[in-house]
């Protein structure tokens, strides 16, 4: 039974987000997180251009409550508004843009739209993109052209966990046009990412520690000295020494002559 109400409340979730998605088309929707408080549902929804989606004294706020309460049976539906930080990485925000452009200037210039998204992409700090444009595009003969720049991961897990990837449909004379993109931000960190940690660095710090010591003649020794330099002072040090110390033994020895019997 548990299982159940669990399967139940994902599937609802998932059908509030896609008709929030459906609803807020063409209006720099990114996604949409549904949440479950203590006051009821907490449904956030990420945009680029929070003024459209809340609309004149929030009148599309409210629309979108009220549609919520009876559509979906949300008791007390709280709907916040988050902004996206930047546009060029979210690739639902990348997918709605080429969709917009394609449905603007049509088919005919659909590789400057692709090498434009891809230069800003690339710009904004992504690893990299990949970009799918798939229809009846430039000729009446169904075809895909793949745009790509930077470097992508297209399997393994980190192809799952650390690839964004969105859909989007663009709307032609000559039929529906699909477009899919994956992009690679800058924070995915790659499993074959090595960093060689060099002697006197702690691993989770990137600077280096120094540690100085501090002999008997109150000087500090500097530790980020050569190897081989220092073996050989070293040396030098315990040559001294042993010369201190024969001088020692002479001169008691030239005492005990001295001293009479």
């Amino acid at each position: 039974m548990i299982e159940r109400k669990i399967i139940e409340q994902r599937m609802k979730e998932l059908s509030v987000q896609e008709y929030i998605s459906s609803d807020l088309r063409n209006s720099g929707h990114s996604h949409t997180r549904v949440q479950r408080t203590p006051m009821g549902e907490k449904v956030i929804i990420y945009t680029s251009r929070p003024g459209m989606i809340v609309g004149r004294k929030g009148q599309n706020i409210k629309k979108l409550t009220i549609d919520l309460k009876k559509k979906y049976h949300l008791e007390n539906p709280q709907i916040e508004i988050a902004e996206v930080d930047n546009i060029n990485l979210d690739a639902s925000l990348v997918a709605e843009r080429v969709a917009m452009s394609l449905e603007r200037f049509g088919s005919a210039r659909f590789k400057g739209i692709a090498h434009k998204v891809l230069t800003d992409v690339m710009a904004a700090g992504a690893k990299g993109i990949e970009l799918k444009i798939s229809g009846k595009v430039p000729s009446m003969r169904a075809k895909t052209w793949r745009f790509f720049n930077g470097y992508l991961k297209k399997c393994g897990d980190i192809a799952i966990t650390g690839v964004r990837r969105a859909y989007a449909t663009a709307r032609l004379k000559s039929g529906v046009i699909g477009i899919q993109v994956r992009i690679m931000p800058s924070t995915t960190i790659l499993p074959d990412d090595i960093r060689i940690i060099k002697p006197g660095e702690s691993p989770g710090n990137t600077g280096t520690v120094q540690q100085q010591s501090v002999p008997a003649s109150g000087k500090a020794a500097d530790t980020t000295a050569d190897p081989a330099s220092s073996e050989k002072e070293t040396k030098e040090a315990d040559k001294k020494a042993g010369k201190r110390k024969s001088r020692r033994s002479k001169n008691t020895e030239a005492d005990k002559a001295d001293t009479p019997s």
